[in-house]
């Protein structure tokens, strides 16, 4: 478990330390979105490896985090739109609940059937 434990980042390049061991105030992408930040812009201060050096977690600092930026109504329109599209078939028009395989271009009746 030592030989990650870098603080000062002279052997990784920035500082780095073991699995569960990095220290309070920062958090990875993941748990920023779980608690509704985002980075902001600014670059991982410090790293987290395990499993021997092939896994790697990039930490940002909780104090410059940023609340997440939320959709206008007018992208929200445009993303139900796009979303609705996918769901509609070419060749009948019929609005489908699944997304239209674009291997098909049309739903699976109009192609007949799975394949």
């Amino acid at each position: 478990m030592t030989v990650y434990y870098d603080p000062t980042g002279s052997r990784y390049g920035m500082p780095t330390y073991p699995y569960r061991m990095a220290p309070d105030g920062l958090a990875t992408r993941r748990q920023l979105r779980a608690a509704g930040l985002r980075p902001a812009g600014q670059e991982p201060v410090c790293q987290i490896l395990w499993r021997r050096g092939k896994r790697v977690a990039y930490l940002y600092r909780l104090d410059l985090a940023k609340p997440k930026r939320t959709a206008t109504p007018a992208q929200r329109e445009a993303i139900a739109k796009a979303l609705r599209a996918r769901r509609t078939c070419a060749v009948c028009g019929l609005v489908q609940p699944y997304y239209i395989p674009r291997r098909y271009g049309c739903c699976l009746d109009c192609h007949g059937g799975p394949r």
